[in-house]
């Protein structure tokens, strides 16, 4: 039988079970077929992320806690992976947002009567509405912002060409290509004085 080795910390050669061993979680996925640009950005149709403070199934629960607040049907899990990976390096830099996000889950699941993760997309969505203004919905939600939107992934995805200041400005790149929209009739604009 052969085994299956991981490089954890930057430790290469760790066996599968002593990387189980260590509590560590691994969110994994493999990009959508119709992932397009994002297809052309990542290395490997697969991605994996190691977390240090949230278990496999935490990190998931966290990803679809995400969808739920910040849908985007086309955007694949992998954008929305950076949230998870942000949120467990401050769950390791600071315990208490550990217990944060635990008490968060177990709260969705109780409101679910079971697993909350089991449910169809709608009725979790409703419950994870339910939860807005708690510390749960807005750790999470604030990370988000940040996380979900500013990174080159969900700019492709988007559209966001990024900044235009190292390359002159948006005037002189692109301002006036609005060619996505008809342009308006004559009688609709100002006459010029």
């Amino acid at each position: 039988m052969s085994k299956s080795y991981v490089e954890l910390d930057g430790k290469k050669g760790v066996s599968r079970r002593q990387f189980l061993k260590t509590g560590a979680g691994v969110l994994m996925g493999t990009l959508a077929a119709s992932s397009g640009i994002l297809a052309t950005l990542a290395p490997s149709s697969s991605w994996a992320l190691t977390t240090k403070a949230l278990s496999s199934e935490e990190a998931n629960s966290i990803l679809q806690v995400t969808r739920a607040i910040f849908p985007h049907d086309q955007l694949d899990d992998a954008v929305y992976a950076l949230v998870v990976k942000d949120l467990d390096a401050s769950a390791v830099e600071d315990p208490s947002v550990a217990t944060l996000l635990r008490n968060g889950l177990m709260a969705l699941n109780k409101s679910a009567n079971g697993d909350w993760s089991s449910l169809d997309y709608l009725q979790r969505e409703n419950l994870v509405i339910k939860m807005a203004g708690t510390d749960f919905f807005e750790k999470i939600r604030g990370t988000s912002v940040v996380s979900l939107y500013n990174n080159e992934m969900a700019w492709a995805h988007f559209g966001y060409e990024g900044s235009s200041y190292e390359t002159g400005g948006y005037f002189d790149r692109g301002f006036q290509d609005l060619d996505w929209l008809p342009n308006p009739p004559a009688n609709d604009s100002p006459a010029k004085a």
